[in-house]
């Protein structure tokens, strides 16, 4: 990859190369700070949920992310030239993440009200939540295995043609470290999460765990939303410079 982003002169068919991570990494970031968002509510003040809002709001980013990461799972290499592994590293989390967010939306809209009026509502909340814990700690595994690899392949080294991120052409190993450090706080996060969930359920106090996934993921969310909003002037101009 490092030799092919580093050619002068680059020219990439794009009409064979479709690319989307850009609206991506919006949703993923909106989805993990609405995620904290929603937690604070619920252990600081769970009476002044407004479950609609949640899942109209979970539903909407779970559907970007679950028919964009569905597409690019489905379609290999979607990326057709010289990045096949944007498919497993985008596309297969994107849509784990945009299925769990449609679960999310669909149980905040038919149950939620139910659910928030309940005596313990964190802790109901907690027990229907535990199962899938396995899935979401599954997925941070995985988010850290990509970490790993991304560092140890020099994985998202932006070509020179691209506004921003070109700048750093020459050195694969500063955006590798960024994207790589940035995948693996989110899978972080989500053994945080997994630990926080099965805490609640089992002593019905958070501990420290709210606090750790809650930074976690505050942090991710924002860099993803900004980094993505970045993206929407840098991948224009990569394709306008490479066209």
């Amino acid at each position: 990859m490092n030799t092919l982003v580093a050619q002068e002169g680059l020219k990439i068919d794009w009409a064979n190369m479709p690319t989307y991570n850009t609206i991506m990494a919006v949703a993923v970031g909106a989805a993990l700070v609405g995620l904290v968002m929603l937690g604070r509510q619920l252990l600081t003040s769970p009476q002044e949920v407004e479950t609609d809002g949640w899942a109209l709001t979970f539903g909407i980013l779970g559907g970007i992310l679950t028919a964009t990461g569905l597409h690019m799972t489905l379609t290999w290499p979607l990326a057709a030239g010289g990045f096949p592994f944007d498919n497993i590293i985008f596309g297969e989390t994107s849509l784990g993440f945009g299925v769990l967010l449609l679960g999310a939306a669909l149980y905040l809209w038919k149950r939620g009200a139910t659910a928030l009026a309940a005596s313990k509502p964190v802790e109901k909340l907690a027990r229907v939540a535990q199962p899938i814990t396995v899935f979401v700690g599954g997925l941070g595994l995985s988010l850290l295995a990509i970490a790993v690899a991304g560092i140890k392949y020099q994985l998202f080294a932006a070509p020179p043609q691209e506004p921003i991120s070109g700048e750093f052409a020459d050195y694969p190993l500063v955006e590798a470290i960024f994207m790589s450090g940035l995948i693996g706080i989110v899978g972080l996060g989500a053994l945080a999460f997994a630990v926080l969930v099965n805490r609640l359920r089992s002593t019905g106090t958070a501990g420290v765990w709210a606090r750790i996934t809650g930074w976690l993921w505050t942090v991710s969310g924002v860099l993803f939303l900004l980094f993505g909003a970045m993206n929407f002037f840098t991948h224009i101009g990569l394709i306008v410079n490479t066209m």
